[in-house]
């Protein structure tokens, strides 16, 4: 289950069982409430949108007073479609630069692991018995190439976690009926364990339909993540543009939402 709040000016969605977490801050913002204008109206955090820096800049700041993210606590990645995962620890503030990747996992507070999305995926990953949090930014290419099980697998491997304890929310993105795709991205995804269950075909010759959250899901159970501890908004950026930013529904020219997750300072 998921809600809508509203946090100073930021429009956003929460989920439940991320909200009920102790020291844990989260959000998947909505498009709404800052400065930029025009097809980047109002909340756009994307500098190569095509968006005024000072606007990007102004809306990422709101972002920041809205859920009391530390100055600088806010770190967004380099996104490049693939599975790369970098981990942030040890100094106890935030790296000036992220390399490039499409995961961030840490177990450090007053840090905000943020996603850019106008389609993709954002997933958010949370161990509440070793206090330990990620995100990753799932389009298809990343999907396809398993980013999910690279999560998990991290999460196992830098700090014990266990599948069992690992709770995920499945953010906003374009829809199985929105996203149609062509035989490149089929084949990706034709080799997976279940491709009948998140990738369909449809009338015009050539083309499928997929379901990219749905795909993520199913490899999230597949890796041992008790079904009931994934927990999807259901929400199609395309579908619901005037809430979100959708690349596809606006052929390009639009902005970005954040999504984020961070561990409070006062937590531990």
């Amino acid at each position: 289950m998921y809600r809508m709040s509203q946090k100073g000016s930021v429009q956003c969605l929460e989920v439940e069982a991320f909200a009920a977490l102790e020291g844990v801050t989260h959000a998947f913002c909505t498009r709404n409430g800052g400065v930029s204008v025009g097809p980047y109206a109002s909340l756009n955090t994307g500098f190569l949108s095509g968006d005024r820096k000072e606007n990007v800049l102004r809306n990422l700041a709101l972002i920041g007073e809205a859920f009391a993210i530390p100055r600088g606590g806010l770190v967004l990645m380099g996104q490049v479609h693939g599975h790369r995962i970098s981990v942030i620890d040890g100094n106890g503030s935030p790296p000036e630069s992220i390399p490039e990747c499409d995961g961030l996992i840490t177990a450090q507070p007053g840090v905000a692991l943020g996603i850019r999305t106008a389609d993709c995926v954002p997933l958010l990953f949370a161990d509440p018995f070793r206090r330990v949090i990620g995100v990753a930014h799932a389009g298809w290419r990343g999907t396809a190439s398993r980013i999910a099980s690279r999560m998990v697998d991290l999460f196992e491997e830098r700090f014990s976690s266990r599948r069992e304890d690992l709770l995920v929310a499945v953010g906003p993105a374009i829809g199985g009926c929105c996203y149609q795709v062509d035989a490149p991205v089929v084949d990706a995804f034709s080799r997976l364990p279940g491709a009948e269950s998140f990738l369909r075909p449809c009338q015009e010759p050539g083309r499928w339909m997929l379901d990219l959250a749905s795909a993520n899901r199913r490899e999230l159970s597949e890796r041992g993540v008790p079904a009931k501890h994934v927990h999807s908004v259901g929400c199609c950026t395309a579908c619901r543009s005037e809430l979100f930013f959708s690349h596809r529904a606006h052929q390009g020219r639009t902005g970005r939402q954040v999504n984020f997750l961070m561990l409070n300072r006062d937590s531990r």
